[in-house]
C-alpha cells in the first residue's frame, strides 16, 4: 500500500467535502425545503459516492464510503426536506461537523448525559483495551485460515467486523466529540444479547445507520403505507447502501446477494413485528429467544453476507494492508512494499 498516495488524496478529499458541506448550507439558508433546495443540491449529492473512490487503499475508501457517500449524504438529503439534524443557522463548524462526522449536539444540560469526553472513564478505556487486544490476537490468527474449518473462518469474521467497526468509529467519534465539544453517537448495543430482529436492527446493531435511515427512509414511508411497508423499504435502502459499500471493497460490481440478505431480513423483521402486536402466541424464554436471533442473524450472513464480501481477493488485500499498517509503526518496513 502506498501511504504517500493516501496521504495526498485526503486533503484533496477533505476539501471537497468542505466545499460541499458549505454549498449545501449556504444554499438551505436561502432556499425553502424541498425541490427548491434538492435541484441545487443535486450536483454535491450526486458528486459524493464517487470521492472515495479517489483512495486506492481498501481501509481508506470504505471508511471515507460510509461517512461521506452514506451518513453524510443522507443528511444533506434530510436537510433538503427541512429534516434531520443540520440546520442552516447553526454555527459553521457545527455544521460542518454533524455533517461529516458520527457525533450530534448536546441535547441536554444534564450530567447524566455525558459527552464523549466525560466519556473517558476508566471502564469504558478498559472495555475499549480488551476490544483492542481481542481484535490484535484475531488478526493473528489469520496466518492459519488454510487449516480453519470455514465455519470457524466465518465466525472470526463476525468479531472481527464488529470489533474493528467498535474500535474505529468509536475512536473517531470520540475524538471529533472531544475536540468539538459534542456528543458522540452510540455505534453498537451488546448486540450478541438481541432478543429478536427488530432488537437486533433497531436497538443494537450500528446504531447510527438506524438513526439516519428512521427519519430518511421509515418514518416516511411508514406516514404513508404503514410500519410492515416502512421496515421492508428501509432495509432494501440499507441494501443498496451496503452494495455500494461492499464495492468499494472489492471493486467489482455488484451481484445482488447483499440486496437480497436485507430483503429477506425485512420482511422477516416486518413479519416479526406484526405477530408481536397481533398474533395470539406466547413469546419464548429470553434466553431462547436470544439464541434464535442471533443464530439466525449468524446463518443468514454466512449465507448471504460475507461471501459477498469476499469476493475478489478482498480479505488478502485488507490483511496485507493492516501488516503494512503494522510494519509503518514498528519498523519492519519489508511490510510495507506494496
Amino acid at each position: 500500500m502506498d501511504f504517500d498516495l493516501e496521504l495526498r488524496a485526503v486533503p484533496k478529499v477533505a476539501a471537497v467535502v468542505i466545499l460541499s458541506v458549505t454549498y449545501a448550507r449556504f444554499i438551505s439558508s436561502h432556499l425553502r425545503p424541498g425541490l427548491p433546495r434538492l435541484l441545487p443540491l443535486l450536483p454535491v449529492l450526486s458528486l459524493l459516492p464517487f470521492l472515495p473512490m479517489l483512495f486506492t487503499s481498501i481501509h481508506f475508501r470504505t471508511n471515507a464510503g460510509f461517512f461521506i457517500s452514506w451518513l453524510c449524504l443522507f443528511k444533506l438529503l434530510l436537510l433538503c426536506f427541512g429534516r434531520g439534524p443540520l440546520d442552516p443557522s447553526l454555527p459553521f463548524i457545527s455544521f460542518l461537523s454533524l455533517a461529516s462526522l458520527p457525533v450530534k449536539l448536546p441535547t441536554t444540560n444534564d450530567p447524566k448525559n455525558q459527552s464523549s469526553f466525560h466519556s473517558l472513564s476508566p471502564k469504558y478505556l478498559l472495555t475499549t483495551a480488551i476490544k483492542a487486544a481481542l481484535f490484535a490476537g484475531l488478526l493473528s490468527l489469520y496466518r492459519f485460515r488454510d487449516q480453519m474449518h470455514p465455519y470457524l473462518f466465518l465466525v472470526m469474521l463476525c468479531f472481527h467486523i464488529y470489533l474493528s467497526l467498535e474500535l474505529l468509529l468509536g475512536t473517531a467519534a470520540i475524538l471529533a466529540g472531544a475536540i468539538l465539544g459534542m456528543e458522540f453517537e452510540p455505534q453498537f448495543n451488546k448486540p450478541y444479547f438481541s432478543s429478536s430482529l427488530c432488537d437486533f436492527w433497531g436497538r443494537r446493531w450500528n446504531l447510527m445507520v438506524s438513526a439516519i435511515l428512521r427519519p430518511s427512509v421509515y418514518i416516511p414511508v411508514r406516514s404513508c403505507t404503514g410500519r410492515a411497508a416502512a421496515v421492508i423499504a428501509t432495509f432494501i435502502v440499507s441494501g443498496i447502501m451496503h452494495e455500494l459499500m461492499f464495492y468499494y471493497i472489492t471493486l467489482l460490481p455488484p451481484n445482488g446477494v447483499v440486496l437480497l440478505f436485507f430483503i429477506l431480513h425485512g420482511i422477516c423483521t416486518a413479519v416479526e413485528g406484526w405477530y408481536a402486536q397481533h398474533g395470539n402466541w406466547r413469546r419464548p424464554p429470553k434466553i431462547l429467544a436470544t439464541v434464535g436471533a442471533v443464530a439466525f442473524v449468524t446463518y443468514t450472513s454466512f449465507w448471504l453476507f460475507f461471501p459477498a464480501m469476499l469476493r475478489g481477493g478482498a480479505l488478502e488485500n485488507g490483511m496485507m494492508e493492516i501488516e503494512s499498517i503494522i510494519g509503518l509503526f514498528t519498523g519492519d518496513m519489508y511490510l510495507v512494499k506494496d
